[in-house]
């Protein structure tokens, strides 16, 4: 009863109105559902445009076929998507990245661009290069943009059998359009087989070379699985990369 009291109370202070509150049917459709500027489709909305790489010299066994020229000229003759600059800018940024693939008979096994003697390669909607996808994912996560399956993704034909160092290239030139540049990276390679020792030199090389970096900045290591999982039993490969951006 005094809950009662108390409420009819504390109604009876409230001013009364005549007028009706207006209801959501009264404002204009319009005021009501306009939607804010949107950037979600920065990538899907036009074609992807690469600038030309450098003229340097790659090392030999990262010399492309004709037919790879050809798909990375015609790749990059189209026009660029919109890009965006990260939302915050900041002395540094730090990216990691990630891949993994399967390794199958059939397939050339392609690691930073350079093609490695093997009976197993990476089965993939691209060239498969797990070290390229790696460090374009760290740059891409360091920049704070989706990552390499979002704008390159596997259901587009035009990516089927394209060389990595088109992603690589349109990963690099995002980082400069956002005012950054490589300050360090560190990858490792993960891979029962075969032994990159022979190999490591050539592929940092040619990762420098790709990113416009100084050799001395760009880290290589490799390691084996210890025959454990797929990884140990020579069925699939991986890398992780960590990326240190600086302002330019």
């Amino acid at each position: 009863m005094a809950a009662s009291t108390s409420s009819l109370y504390a109604s009876s202070l409230l001013p009364k109105s005549s007028a009706k509150s207006p209801s959501l049917s009264s404002f204009p459709r319009s005021s009501l559902f306009t939607p804010p500027n949107s950037t979600t489709n920065l990538f899907s909305s036009s074609p992807l445009s690469l600038r030309s790489s450098s003229t340097t010299t790659p090392p030999p066994s990262a010399v492309p076929s004709a037919s790879a020229n050809a798909t990375a000229a015609a790749l990059e003759a189209q026009p660029s998507p919109a890009s965006a600059t990260p939302s915050k800018s900041l002395p540094f940024r730090v990216g990691h990245g990630f891949d993994l693939h399967r390794l199958e008979p059939g397939y050339p096994l392609i690691i930073g661009g350079i093609n490695i003697p093997h009976e197993r390669g990476c089965e993939a909607h691209s060239d498969g290069d797990v070290l390229l996808h790696c460090v374009v994912d760290a740059i891409l996560g360091a920049l704070g943009l989706p990552d390499i399956g979002q704008i390159f993704p596997d259901s587009d034909p035009k990516w089927k059998g394209a060389p990595s160092s088109v992603f690589i290239r349109e990963a690099v030139r995002l980082m400069h359009e956002a005012g950054y540049e490589i300050g360090n990276l560190d990858a490792t390679l993960i891979l029962q087989r075969p032994k990159l020792s022979p190999h490591k030199e050539a592929i940092r090389a040619n990762l420098s070379e790709l990113l416009g970096a100084d050799p001395a900045v760009v880290n290589l290591k490799a390691k084996t699985h210890e025959k454990v999982d797929s990884l140990g039993e020579n069925r699939s490969i991986a890398a992780h990369t960590v990326v240190l951006l600086m302002r330019k």
